[in-house]
């Protein structure tokens, strides 16, 4: 049974699906996955990082909060829940201060491995948008707001070009019910149909969180993936997209950091040229 912020997405074959995965002879021929892109609205870069080089960051990133209570002391290196309370003051201070504006972070997210790739696949020096996101559900976590709720990432970035491309990194392995990325499949053909009949209506903030109702609306299907540690997604600023509930039966937390980068010809938002904090009101 798969849930995302409680509700219980409908399983069968014309509303759930897996995802798929770029093949690997097409990894390196650009127009292809340009191709896939315009298509599927998501390109889905298997083992793209290497798996050292992700589980480095998130056993950082452990070990940085475990003073929080987050983590449980023999498991901290892989962010196993301690399953208490945490201190909530400590870990903003720690997330905002250290983790956010840290070397370490700068590093994972402007990699060769990232940043090359996507000087390559959009043909033109790039920027990165300096607020970058990351984020941890501790497992049996429910209810609506613990989860990511359905959106679209155009929402959030309306004052820049809607061809910044958005990377999703599953910081360590990220089962479905460990609380992976689903994508509403097609649904940047209704979205960018609506944005060019002028009937777009963008919400505050997120669609909705009951992902179900919202498959039948679109009558098409979440497509979700078991992700393993060095794999990426990449998509558009217009496909819906939400996350699944964390229910890893091993108590591990998941963790996840999803950064954008546009070429640098484009219009930028400036709203999004600042670090990520909390309350900063994007």
């Amino acid at each position: 049974m798969i849930t995302s912020n409680g509700y219980t997405l409908d399983e069968s074959p014309a509303r759930l699906g897996r995802l798929d995965v770029v093949p690997a002879g097409e990894r390196g021929d650009r127009e292809a996955l340009w191709q896939r892109l315009r298509r599927d609205g998501y390109l889905f870069l298997s083992q793209h990082l290497d798996a050292g080089l992700v589980e480095d960051f998130r056993r950082y990133y452990f070990e940085t909060l475990a003073p929080t209570g987050l983590v449980d002391a023999d498991g901290a290196h892989d962010g196993v829940d301690a399953g208490g309370p945490v201190d909530p003051a400590l870990t903003r201070r720690l997330l905002f201060d250290d983790i956010v504006p840290g070397d370490r972070y700068a590093a994972l997210t402007t990699h060769p491995s990232i940043r090359g790739w996507f000087q390559w696949f959009l043909g033109d020096d790039v920027h990165l948008h300096k607020r970058r996101i990351i984020r941890h559900t501790r497992p049996g976590e429910s209810g609506i707001g613990t989860a990511t709720q359905a959106h679209y990432d155009l929402v959030y970035l309306h004052e820049g070009t809607d061809r910044v491309l958005s990377m999703w990194i599953p910081l360590g392995d990220c089962a479905v019910e460990t609380g992976g990325l689903a994508y509403l499949e097609g649904s940047h053909h209704r979205v960018m149909a609506q944005e060019r009949a002028g009937t777009l209506r963008m919400p505050a903030a997120s669609i909705t969180a009951d992902l179900p109702s919202l498959a039948e609306d679109y009558d098409a299907r979440w497509l979700v993936a078991d992700y393993r540690a060095g794999d990426v997604m990449v998509h558009s600023a217009h496909i819906v997209h939400a996350s699944t509930d964390n229910v890893d039966p091993r108590s591990r937390i998941r963790l996840s950091t999803d950064i954008r980068y546009q070429r640098v010809s484009d219009p930028i938002d400036w709203r999004w040229q600042e670090h990520w904090f909390e309350g900063d009101g994007l």
